[in-house]
């Protein structure tokens, strides 16, 4: 309440001192017209003055008398004029300071309705960090977080010889647990196919087998499929694999980015500015994070009180970009299927790079992924369709000249590019 008070005093202070200069209609003790009659008085002096030292003849002198003499009456009769009205309200000038006040002191309180938070009380700095705190605290867990979630959503394009050789690579996985090429493969499938809880599952296996060797990629894609899983929310659970890949590498990419939205989500917008603008900086142009961190970081920029923010026009870094793990075959994958018959091994390979090619043409997708893409067809021996994939990634990126470059060196290794 005291607020509405304070704002509405001066309102009505302002609007007053606009209103009072409105309804004199006048600046100063006297009105205009007796200053200009004190100058007509004084130019007749000088007019006498002037003949008198001979500077003006006679007749000249008695033109320039009489034109003073006309503007001295005029001015004489607008100053009786005005004495007449002194004291007498300004109508015009009342109606104007009226219509002012209203307009200022209730558009000010209309656009507070809209823009501002009637009724918050203040919010000091120790009062924000509890309430950040106390966030932190009643984050879900994973299990919490996907039970409000619908279940997985398998491509009803995926094939049914597809899915039989991905039932193939689960059992192969169940019966040898500690085959890290076989999880690999896993992962990067169930990953592909939607199914992220059974894709992040099979990565904290890895993890686990890896041991104190884990590295902080490991955890950042860990991390990155648990809060794929929960439609974008960072859990508790994902929160400590993120904090354990930046433990292992402050500079991973993947692991600041959504680090910055977990900050966000726990009402640390400063934490999350500061944690994003420098990921941006030192990104590359085509890096996968670099649109959504653009697309958000002003509004952060302006919850975290900086308000001189300028998006930086090309984001550079001395490092090579990290990118998220491609959900298309890499050499890799083609190993881990060697265990398999020729022709089943073939057909999860093709599966796998008619996804991704699939996904490319309907979504579009990061240099690296249309290099994996070219690059797999290279190995398979579809040298025409690598072909095509090259020409048309060259008119995807030909405004991205990094990019467009990193494409073009796997199109020269699958030998369709000179």
């Amino acid at each position: 309440m005291l607020f509405w008070i304070i704002t509405g005093v001066l309102a009505l202070l302002v609007s007053g001192i606009i209103g009072l200069a409105l309804l004199r209609g006048r600046v100063g003790d006297k009105p205009p017209a007796a200053y200009d009659l004190q100058v007509y008085r004084d130019q007749l002096k000088e007019v006498d003055r002037d003949l008198a030292r001979g500077v003006v003849g006679p007749e000249d002198a008695e033109r320039t008398r009489a034109e003073i003499s006309r503007r001295v009456l005029a001015a004489d009769a607008q100053l009786k004029q005005e004495e007449d009205t002194a004291g007498k309200p300004n109508r015009s000038g009342a109606f104007i300071a009226f219509a002012l006040a209203l307009v200022m002191i209730g558009g000010a309180f209309g656009l507070y309705t809209q823009l501002g938070a009637p009724g918050m009380g203040d919010l000091p700095l120790k009062a924000r960090m509890a309430a950040s705190d106390a966030e932190r605290a009643s984050r879900l867990t994973q299990a919490e977080a996907e039970a409000q979630m619908p279940a997985a959503d398998i491509s009803p394009d995926t094939s049914e010889d597809f899915m039989r050789l991905m039932e193939q690579l689960r059992q192969t996985v169940k019966d040898r647990p500690g085959d890290l090429r076989g999880l690999t493969l896993l992962v990067r499938n169930e990953s592909a196919l939607g199914n992220n809880a059974a894709a992040y599952e099979a990565q904290q296996k890895i993890i686990d087998i890896k041991g104190d060797a884990a590295p902080a990629s490991d955890y950042a894609y860990l991390a990155e499929l648990k809060v794929r899983a929960a439609g974008g929310y960072v859990s508790k659970d994902a929160e400590e694999a993120l904090r354990a890949a930046l433990e292992r590498d402050p500079r991973n990419a993947i692991a600041r980015f959504y680090m910055g939205i977990y900050l966000m989500d726990v009402d640390r917008p400063d934490a999350a500015f500061r944690t994003w603008d420098t990921l941006l900086r030192e990104s590359s142009p085509d890096a996968p994070w670099v649109a959504p961190i653009r697309a958000r970081i002003e509004e952060l920029a302006w919850r975290a009180g900086v308000t001189d923010y300028e998006l930086p026009e090309m984001p550079q870094t001395d490092a090579p970009a990290q990118t998220p793990p491609v959900a298309g075959p890499s050499t890799a994958d083609i190993d881990a299927a060697g265990d398999m018959s020729e022709e089943d091994r073939q057909q999860m390979i093709q599966g796998m790079v008619q996804g991704l090619s699939k996904r490319l043409a309907t979504e579009g997708g990061t240099s690296a992924e249309w290099s994996q893409l070219i690059r797999a067809l290279g190995v398979l021996g579809n040298t025409e369709q690598a072909a095509n994939i090259w020409a048309e990634a060259q008119g995807v990126f030909a405004e991205q000249p990094e990019a467009l470059d990193q494409v073009r060196a796997a199109a020269r290794a699958a030998g369709v590019a000179e």
